[in-house]
């Protein structure tokens, strides 16, 4: 990876640039059965056009906060890299009442709706499905950005030393991001070509470094495991070997 990089979105540039082919994050939900595998530019394909969405449809600007009430999921990821990609602050479980705005899972809708700003509701479903019914008050994640821009370009350009992220309570700006996951990584000993497989949550800043960002900063991929607990051990063993995972956290 690119030694200048500073943000997140730097990160997923210099991935895209110097291997576009290569998995970035394999998703797992064991309570569904559901797999999906992201190259590196389909990754970075869903995070241009949800930036589109965030810039240009909800009209977020740099410094503004959107509270994400997402579990460890493909999608959440995505968001992560689209807020980094136009300087909004991802805040990880915040306090919708006092947010810009919210993009909340199926199972926090009623929370989102304190949040007086704009809403987006995710079904969290298969293949990115749609909800069957646009829940009141939000707009469907997956209605609203398949017809978005497939390049992004901010507005403004993105200061790494703003604050980028917020989880655990802890504000960090976006190169504190990578700058922790880069040393995060080096102590797992994950690098370049590495798969790290998480049953973590995104709910602190551990999970968020093994779940993505560790292996984003070195040029690895993550395989990002929900509900891991119900796999079993011969079953983890199992996609261990399946998935080539160098190493594993839960």
């Amino acid at each position: 990876m690119n030694a200048n990089d500073r943000t997140p979105a730097d990160l997923l540039r210099s991935a895209l640039a110097s291997d576009p082919g290569r998995p970035l994050v394999t998703f797992y939900d064991d309570a569904t059965g559901e797999r999906v595998e992201l190259s590196v530019a389909t990754f970075a394909n869903w995070v241009a056009k949800t930036a589109n969405l965030l810039q240009g449809d909800l009209s977020a600007e740099p410094g503004d906060r959107a509270v994400l009430l997402l579990p460890a999921h493909w999608q959440t990821a995505v968001w992560l890299l689209a807020c980094s990609s136009v300087g909004v602050v991802a805040d990880v479980g915040g306090d919708p009442a006092s947010a810009d705005l919210v993009v909340s899972g199926p199972d926090t809708l009623d929370a989102a709706r304190a949040c007086s700003g704009e809403r987006v509701a995710l079904a969290l479903r298969p293949l990115g499905g749609r909800f069957p019914q646009t829940p009141d008050g939000f707009a469907d994640y997956a209605v609203e950005v398949p017809g978005q821009g497939d390049q992004f370009a901010p507005y403004a350009p993105v200061d790494p030393d703003e604050p980028a992220l917020v989880v655990g309570g802890e504000e960090l700006t976006g190169s504190e991001v990578v700058e922790r996951a880069r040393a995060d990584a080096a102590r797992l000993g994950v690098e370049a070509g590495s798969r790290v497989l998480s049953g973590q949550s995104y709910e602190a800043w551990e999970g968020l470094s093994h779940g993505l960002y560790g292996a984003l900063a070195v040029g690895g991929s993550v395989v990002l495991c929900r509900h891991l607990e119900r796999l079993g051990e011969e079953g983890l063993e199992k996609r261990v070997v399946e998935e080539r995972v160098s190493v594993t956290v839960r």
